[in-house]
């Protein structure tokens, strides 16, 4: 896997995320997320393990969607868990992702719920 630049900080994910998406990098998508990471996607399914998530975003980022930065809420942190949130600009509700601190003190995604629908949705 070729070298990507590291999430040093939990909120960095979402930035690394729009720059790896928009750039059509699925790879590197699936970089931001531990080996055994689960996502929450497609709707309804779960999408479990790095090589997985790869997959899954080589198909939807060969659409050519363009993501917009969306202003992280406050990370809340205890020890090297963190919980990460934003409200999307899409209207999806809010997407959440629970992040780990790597041995290097880089941060990857474990868990990641991109879309919580609003209720009465």
């Amino acid at each position: 896997m070729p070298e990507y630049e590291k999430a040093m900080r939990p909120e960095d994910i979402t930035r690394l995320f729009v720059e790896r998406s928009n750039a059509g990098d699925a790879a590197g998508v699936a970089a931001l997320y531990e080996e055994d990471a689960v996502m929450a996607y497609p709707p309804g399914e779960r999408t479990v393990g790095r090589d997985a998530i790869r997959a899954l975003w080589e198909k939807v980022l060969a659409n050519g969607p363009r993501f917009e930065p969306e202003q992280p809420l406050p990370t809340l942190i205890s020890g090297d868990i963190a919980l990460t949130s934003t409200p999307p600009k899409d209207g999806a509700g809010a997407r959440a992702q629970v992040v780990r601190r790597q041995p290097d003190g880089s941060w990857l995604r474990l868990l990641d719920q991109p879309e919580f629908a609003p209720a009465g949705r």
